[in-house]
């Protein structure tokens, strides 16, 4: 079917045309070439971090981080339910078990108040998910990792230049990472970053994500040869990926003004719509500078919500629900998932709606959304749930 309206459309300025046009002219089509450490250093110097490392995906961060963190089989790692099948995959292949937690009711985020209770001696690392671009609560659950001597990992895919308490998402725990799939906030299509911020794992992360070889020394003349000397792979991007990505992180304060801007009036001309009709729009607490990733809206029941998919879907609007529950899944059963375990997750993921919403969504666009949305009132809704238990 073709919409009106798409869910995404990728983030495009223009100039990222030139910048790739010249990179070709410039003959480095491979990885860590020029526009590669133009990212690096632009990611370091905004977010303050000790490294930072481009990548192929998010998934391959992740993957760099499962052995970066000598994660063996048997190993438990901590990680919410609610959140794409990669922030606990990447661990599993590493022959980790995951240990699934709920996630708050509020910012749909993994509840800090239940990890401590989830931590055993097996436990090798906790994964949060900054969901929507809305941080975790951040002191709590680095009080609970010190306590226990366990790193932190950040899944920021959401959270680029989000803050907690003042400071940026991505920078709390030991290793994060970051997402440039076409439907993040900042994209080259298909690509990632692993954020370094302790030091010690720097050197290692070099030589894992260089197929497990010191070539990044050799190349800055540290070695005069470069060998095979642990584990890795092939996570290098192409430096013509790079070069479009710069531009958009150079436009940074661009890009997010005019997502703010659209999350805003989402939020604002929905306010009165959503309380008539038992709509729960995105909490963000106090001390939370949100990355404004996307909008969504939590409909009274699955029923509601498939008949609000399908309003929209006749108007030509495609709107899209999220996560399905990770302990729920096959493979989560495998690990002794079972129905009940996440309530507050099951629940959400029945009832979560995601509205169209994109970096280049225009007024028009925008309003037609709206009056859309508007359109659906709670008379829609309880007929839609009548019809469909009947």
């Amino acid at each position: 079917m073709t919409y009106k309206i798409w869910f995404n459309v990728p983030t495009w300025l223009g100039p990222e045309q030139d910048a790739i046009a010249a990179a070709i002219a410039g003959r480095k089509f491979s990885g860590d070439g020029p526009w590669t450490h133009r990212c690096h250093t632009l990611l370091q110097s905004s977010l303050g971090v000790s490294k930072a490392l481009l990548t192929t995906s998010c998934t391959h961060a992740l993957e760099m981080a499962a052995i970066l963190l000598d994660i063996q089989p048997g190993d438990e790692i901590i990680v919410p339910s609610f959140t794409f099948v990669t922030s606990i995959n990447a661990f599993v292949l590493r022959g980790g078990r995951p240990v699934f937690v709920d996630i708050r009711p509020d910012t749909l985020n993994i509840d800090e108040t239940l990890i401590e209770a989830a931590i055993t001696p097996a436990t090798k690392a906790i994964v949060v998910v900054h969901y929507a671009g809305v941080a975790c609560e951040m002191d709590t659950i680095m009080q609970v990792a010190a306590r226990y001597g366990i790193p932190v990992v950040e899944d920021n895919a959401h959270g680029l230049f989000g803050k907690y308490r003042g400071r940026w998402l991505g920078t709390f725990g030991a290793l994060a990472t970051q997402s440039f799939h076409e439907t993040k906030n900042f994209q080259c299509g298909e690509g990632g970053a692993l954020l370094i911020n302790d030091p010690r794992y720097a050197e290692r992360a070099e030589i894992v994500r260089e197929k497990g070889t010191n070539r990044s020394r050799f190349f800055r003349g540290q070695v005069d040869k470069y060998s095979w000397v642990d584990i890795g792979s092939s996570y290098l991007p192409s430096d013509l990926l790079a070069a479009g990505l710069s531009v958009q992180l150079e436009a940074r304060e661009t890009i997010q003004n005019a997502r703010r801007a659209l999350w805003e009036r989402y939020d604002q001309e929905l306010a009165s719509w959503a309380a008539d009709n038992d709509v729960t729009t995105p909490t963000v607490p106090d001390g939370c500078e949100q990355a404004y990733h996307m909008y969504y809206l939590l409909l009274p029941s699955l029923e509601a919500r498939t008949a609000l998919v399908e309003h929209l879907k006749a108007l030509g609007i495609l709107a899209v629900f999220h996560y399905l529950p990770l302990h729920l899944s096959e493979m989560g059963a495998r690990f002794g998932g079972r129905a009940g375990d996440c309530p507050v997750t099951e629940s959400v993921s029945d009832r979560l709606l995601r509205l169209p919403f994109y970096t280049n969504m225009t007024d028009d666009e925008q309003r037609q959304v709206l009056d859309a949305v508007k359109t659906f009132q709670r008379y829609t809704i309880s007929s839609s749930s009548s019809a469909t238990s009947s």
